[in-house]
């Protein structure tokens, strides 16, 4: 049995083989930003073709929706879609209460209140019953994630929103590919949003966000919202008249060029991580005391994120908690060269911002509706049990040619369970 690397032993991933690019920067990326820079339509309001509205085109066309519209960043999609579909001040929508802190904003700078439901054990998403429990009248949306790239149960949210009469903005920023019944995630519900953060399954060269959707009365909504509520048409002169409430949200030419090219490549790029990382989470999956993720039924994950779950029960520690087996197992995992992390420190609803009701000042938008802000420590037990038990693996394995990297990851969670006593000291000293 091999002597663990925190105590003095020899690491499973080489130091030399730890660092991993990512996003992968071919010449073709570099050609395209050139030449949208040397090109004159460096912004989406320019009238004809550009690259921002080619891009919109291809995305559209690849994962099948009936309108995409580029925007800043994947925030402000979700803002412009929440707008776009009318949430305003005094309404509530629900979110869960495990995402990144972009889903609990959106609605707030909407003058809407979020409502946090809890999640799944094992997808990670939105509870659709605990979501149920949450509708009230001032309900007006619902807003799935698809977290770390699993699809939510879209059936289920989709025949809840039908029967109460809401909306269904889709947070699809980590799961471009991804299907729920053969259908693509963002254009199951009346919209979905994308981010293509730098760090993301398909990105840009910094930040960006795309907006998708099946309806055109929304899309052109979205395309308003986006652009100061101006109309901006091919062959119409640009008048400058707003004719609503309007943002700068556009995309540049730039971001969009490279954006493009790495969506010619989705497919090859996919196609190696579902096999590199099917095998791994494979060889995981035997190993006692370890929730590794999955795919849920009828479904395309497509493995943004990786979360593990420790069970402290199951890898014999009974009495310890999970907190202190977790940090345990960030050590001795890091120390071989595996970077688990943690992703989110706290459930949404804990957030300052949400607890102290910042808002706009003067406890707005609750001061709207009478509504408590939330308190920090209550509720959500799925979602504290989550964030306490389970550390996560980001973008490294990402990159196509991560197989061989993936399988020294194997290599170390072995290692590591074949030390389980020296693990198991080191949680109950924490304890």
């Amino acid at each position: 049995m091999s002597k663990l690397a925190a105590f003095g032993g020899t690491a499973a991933v080489p130091k030399d083989r730890r660092r991993v690019q990512w996003p992968l920067v071919e010449e073709e990326d570099r050609k395209a930003v050139l030449d949208a820079l040397d090109g004159a339509r460096l912004v989406s309001d320019t009238d004809g073709v550009n690259p921002v509205s080619l891009l919109e085109e291809n995305w559209a066309r690849r994962f099948g929706f009936g309108h995409c519209v580029a925007v800043s960043n994947g925030t402000a999609a979700l803002g412009l879609a929440l707008a776009a579909l009318g949430i305003g001040p005094g309404d509530e929508v629900i979110v869960p209460a495990l995402s990144f802190i972009a889903t609990g904003l959106a609605p707030l700078h909407q003058m809407a209140v979020p409502v946090f439901a809890d999640i799944d054990p094992v997808t990670f998403n939105i509870d659709p019953d605990d979501v149920e429990r949450r509708i009230t009248d001032r309900t007006k949306a619902i807003v799935p994630v698809h977290l770390h790239g699993a699809p939510a149960d879209m059936d289920r949210i989709t025949a809840m929103a039908r029967k109460h009469g809401l909306a269904v903005v889709e947070d699809a920023a980590q799961a471009p590919g991804a299907t729920h019944r053969g259908r693509p995630v963002g254009g199951i519900g009346d919209a979905g949003a994308f981010s293509l953060q730098v760090s993301k399954n398909i990105p840009t060269c910094g930040e960006g966000g795309l907006l998708v959707t099946h309806r055109g009365d929304l899309a052109e909504a979205i395309r308003k919202g986006r652009q100061f509520g101006e109309v901006i048409e091919s062959g119409r002169d640009r008048d400058y008249v707003s004719y609503g409430l309007g943002w700068n949200y556009k995309m540049n030419a730039l971001q969009a060029a490279f954006t493009d090219r790495q969506l010619d490549r989705f497919d090859t790029y996919e196609s190696a991580r579902q096999r590199n990382i099917t095998a791994f989470l494979g060889r995981l999956a035997e190993l006692p005391g370890l929730q590794v993720p999955t795919a849920p039924a009828d479904t395309t994950h497509v493995w943004h994120i990786l979360r593990f779950r420790f069970d402290a029960a199951a890898f014999g520690l009974d009495g310890v908690g999970a907190q202190a087996l977790r940090s345990a197992m960030r050590r001795v995992l890091r120390a071989e060269g595996v970077p688990m992390s943690q992703y989110q420190l706290m459930p949404l609803p804990d957030q300052k911002v949400f607890v102290d009701r910042v808002g706009f000042g003067s406890g707005y938008p609750w001061a709207v509706t009478g509504a408590p802000g939330t308190v920090e420590g209550e509720g959500y037990p799925v979602t504290r049990a989550v964030i306490a038990d389970s550390l996560t693996i980001q973008k490294r394995h990402l990159h196509p040619g991560a197989g061989e990297l993936l399988g020294m990851y194997a290599d170390a969670f072995e290692k590591v369970w074949a030390n389980r006593d020296v693990v198991a000291a080191l949680a109950k000293a924490a304890a």
